[in-house]
Formats: C-alpha cells, structure tokens, sequence
C-alpha cells in the first residue's frame, strides 16, 4: 500500500508529508482503523529482555517521528516493539525557520535541521497519560527523549534535563538523554568529558533522591553522535559507565557529507539514512567493544532494510530503532525485519 501513496507523498513539502502521516496514524487509534493497521501490519513476537524490560520484538520507532507524543496509538499497531517520543523540552518552542527538512531522494536521504520543536513537557506528558489511561499501548515499550531548550545555556541545561525526568521517570518505561542533535547550537559540546561528568553526574544524583523518595528507577540511556572520533567516544562512554547509565543510544544523525549526490546535499542540518548506514555501524562497533557487555546498546542510524538491522543486532546491538528508513520503505519494513529475524 505505501508504494501506491508514496509518489503522492514525496510531491509534498517533506515537513507537511510527516505532519499528515502523524494525523493520519492519529486516525489509526480509532478502532475501525485501528483494526486495519494491525492486520495489514503487526508483526510476529520475537521477545527481548533488556533494561529490566521485556520487549516484544527489537525493532523501536527512533525519537524525532512523534514529538509530541499524539499518535501513539496508531504507532502502536505497526508491529515496534518499542516507541521512543520526542525530541521533548521543558517549555514549548518553535524549532528552527523553515524549511528544515530536505529529501535526497537518489541517496536514500534525509536532511533535517528541526531543532527541536514541540509543545512542552506539560502537554506530552497529557499525551502519555491518556495513552496509559487508554490502554493505547498494546504491549509496546514507551521512551521519553530529553533535550534541553534551545535558550537554556549549556551551563544549566542539567536543570532542563532534571525537570524532564522528574516529569517523566514515572510516566514512561525509560528516558533517553539526547545530548547529540547537531542542530541545537552547542549541544554537542555536552558530549565532551568534563561537561559530560557534570550532567550524568548530576542526574544520577537526583534519580537516586527520588528512588528514595517515591521508588521510581526507570532506565536512563545516552545518545550519542556518529562524528565522534574515536577517542572522543571512548571518554564518553567511561562517563555513562561511571555515572551508572543504563544504555547508549548509537548513533544520532551526521554532520558530514561524503558521496552524495542531491542537490540538497549542502544543506546544514542532521544527515540520516543510507548515507549514514557505514559511519553509524563503524560507531556501534567500537561502542559495543568498549562497553564489553555491561550494559545494551540500541543500533539506530542507517536502517533501510532487513538486513541492515540485522547486521546491526550482529555487531552486538541489542535493540534496534528505525526513521528514515519508513519515510522511503514504508510501515511494512518493521514486519519485514522481524520476519527475516524470525527466519534466522
């Protein structure tokens, strides 16, 4: 079916192409449609345990898709084993000018200079409530990814970090601290050692206050970038294995541009896609190597197909997430992974 609607869809602005998809999977939470998507979409069960939860399957929804966390229901009948909302920040904001995203159709592509747009902790957390009141779940873990506001200087973005996981450690299944989008000013600079120490430092200081004090402790993960050189990354993730994370994320999108070949090639912003596929493998591999088992890893960056998930959850991956790669194959290549896993 999304090979029929495709062409439709790729005629539209990109950004208007997503905002009708998202309204439409909103639709997808009313049970006639609801019903229909998950026929023509669920996918077999391949259970994971990992993070003291208990997965349907490994293949999740990468944050960045649903912001604001208004469709989960429809999300839901399309077979993830995990959702990860946001990119959320503590106040609203508008994200950066338009336009912001760019298709780069011959290289299986997307540019994307969001910034972080959305409507505020208060109304996601509203979303996840009626989500979890509703039952809208269906058995599918839900994430929360953290940012911090585009006018909290990197000095006190901990206060924005800590006033998301107050809001939300009781409220979803685990947090992701999103301390690598390339198109908040300076963000990436929180990946650095010291200023890294300071933040998961710091909210691991205040998840243990409030496990003492009200008994919540749900998983915290790290993302972090594919442009990280190799030394870089190590130091990373001696922070988030002395600071008792509980994952990495790996990777976010790129900032570089090697053999492309549309003409929105030099567009500033996050590269992601088939592009992206090589770089976010080499990264997860050295993390992999470097954290030894200790604790999982989510392969996300590059997923076009089967098999790229495949190789991933092969490198060491215990997870895996999806985006870009449903904007050119479609809903459908979450069953597909899961049946080729199935297989094997």
């Amino acid at each position: 079916m999304y090979s029929f609607f495709r062409p439709f869809l790729f005629r539209l602005d990109p950004e208007t192409a997503h905002q009708l998809t998202l309204q439409l999977l909103r639709l997808g939470g009313l049970p006639p449609f609801n019903a229909i998507l998950r026929a023509m979409y669920a996918a077999p069960d391949r259970p994971v345990e990992a993070l003291g939860l208990k997965f349907k399957n490994p293949v999740g929804l990468a944050a960045g898709y649903d912001k604001d966390g208004v469709a989960l229901r429809g999300l839901a009948t399309l077979g993830f084993g995990h959702i990860e909302i946001g990119t959320v920040t503590p106040k609203p904001q508008p994200g950066n000018p338009k336009p912001r995203i760019f298709r780069l159709i011959e290289d299986e592509a997307v540019i994307n200079r969001m910034g972080f747009p959305g409507k505020g902790a208060d109304f996601v957390a509203a979303s996840l409530q009626r989500a979890l009141k509703g039952r809208q779940r269906n058995g599918t873990i839900i994430g929360v990814n953290l940012g911090k506001n585009k006018d909290t200087p990197l000095e006190e973005a901990a206060g924005d970090y800590i006033t998301l996981m107050r809001r939300f450690i009781f409220m979803s299944d685990y947090l992701a601290i999103n301390v690598s989008s390339p198109n908040t000013v300076g963000l990436r600079r929180l990946q650095g050692r010291e200023m890294l120490e300071q933040l998961l430092g710091a909210i691991a200081k205040e998840r243990q206050t409030i496990a003492l004090g009200r008994g919540g402790n749900a998983p915290i993960l790290v993302k972090l970038a594919p442009d990280l050189s190799g030394e870089e990354l190590d130091d990373a993730i001696d922070v988030i294995l002395r600071t008792g994370m509980d994952g990495i994320l790996a990777t976010n999108t790129t900032l570089a541009r090697r053999r492309l070949h549309s003409k929105h090639q030099a567009e500033s912003g996050g590269l992601s896609g088939r592009p992206l596929t090589g770089r976010a493998d080499e990264a997860l591999a050295q993390v992999v190597k470097k954290v030894e088992g200790r604790i999982p890893i989510v392969g996300v960056g590059g997923i076009m197909s089967p098999e790229d998930a495949i190789r991933k959850l092969d490198l060491g991956a215990t997870l895996v997430q999806v985006y870009t790669g449903l904007v050119y194959a479609g809903p459908g290549l979450v069953q597909a992974i899961i049946k080729k896993l199935r297989k094997r």
